[in-house]
């Protein structure tokens, strides 16, 4: 018997019309389908849990929606190592790597074991300011410092394991994950990372130098963000779902947190995915 927690893309009726058919076939088969106050969907049959409380009250978690959906179960799971099952009612769609027809067979094959899992590095993000408790979020894709409502530049002083690497003139600086490499890091011209590799990349948003490249650190290595200047108006924000004003003085620290999140994996190899999603050439016959 597998408890399975559902965590849902609020606006996609399509996903909750998916639980309302797959919460009865769990029933039947033996597990117990489970949903989440927050998800304000409770279809007969599935227990029903605080969001907080979730990956302490489920084996597996399925995800329905897009790879911003991903990312809050993340939040929600990782920590009590619950692996994910991604079901794609997005667009790009790099980590949730089922269509909603797979879904059944896909949830089938995870509840017995048969599905390959792997994992995805998660950052651990420290955020100190002077007089006040340090407060960590983790990251599944990225850490963002970035000028919020005025276009300017910000000033950020990087440092890798008490190494001074750079201080950035930009719109702002990505730290990313492997996984986080082809969401806003790519968009800002960062390289893409395979996502076994144990990495993360600094890529500054429109730099004022050229020579300003992305660089690629070690995932154990431990990176320290500050402002160089007093500057107003900055923002840190993890996974685009917690946001906090950065200020002069202020200190941001990032390593690899000690617990990745766990997905279920598709057929599909990373590979494939960058073909079908950004739009490669396909291999040519016989080669």
């Amino acid at each position: 018997m597998a408890r399975v927690g559902f965590i849902l893309k609020s606006d996609k009726a399509e996903a909750a019309a998916l639980v309302e058919q797959l919460v009865p076939w769990l029933r039947e088969h033996g597990h117990v389908p489970v949903v989440t106050t927050e998800d304000q969907l409770a279809p007969p049959g599935a227990e029903i849990v605080p969001e907080l409380d979730l990956g302490a009250a489920i084996d597996i978690a399925v995800s329905l929606g897009g790879d911003g959906t991903m990312l809050r179960a993340s939040r929600l799971v990782a920590d009590q190592g619950r692996p994910v099952l991604g079901i794609n009612f997005g667009t790009l769609g790099f980590l949730a790597g089922f269509a909603p027809s797979e879904a059944q067979a896909a949830l089938a094959a995870a509840c017995a074991g048969e599905l390959p899992r792997s994992e995805r590095m998660r950052l651990a993000v420290e955020y100190r300011r002077i007089g006040a408790e340090p407060i960590t979020r983790f990251a599944l894709n990225d850490a963002v410092l970035h000028q919020g409502a005025m276009a300017r530049l910000v000033e950020v002083e990087a440092s890798v394991d008490n190494q001074f690497v750079a201080s950035y003139r930009a719109d702002g600086l990505i730290v990313a994950t492997p996984t986080g490499s082809t969401a806003y890091n790519m968009a800002a011209g960062g390289p893409i990372v395979a996502p076994g590799m144990a990495a993360m990349t600094l890529t500054p948003i429109c730099a004022h130098a050229l020579t300003n490249r992305p660089l690629v650190i070690g995932a154990a290595a431990k990176l320290r963000l500050r402002l160089g200047g007093d500057v107003r108006g900055v923002i840190l924000t993890v996974d685009g779902q917690w946001g906090h004003s950065f200020l002069s003085g202020d200190v941001v620290e990032m390593t690899a947190a000690g617990r990745p999140m766990i997905v279920f994996d598709a057929k599909q190899s990373f590979f494939d995915v960058m073909r079908e999603k950004l739009h490669w050439g396909a291999r040519s016959g016989g080669r």
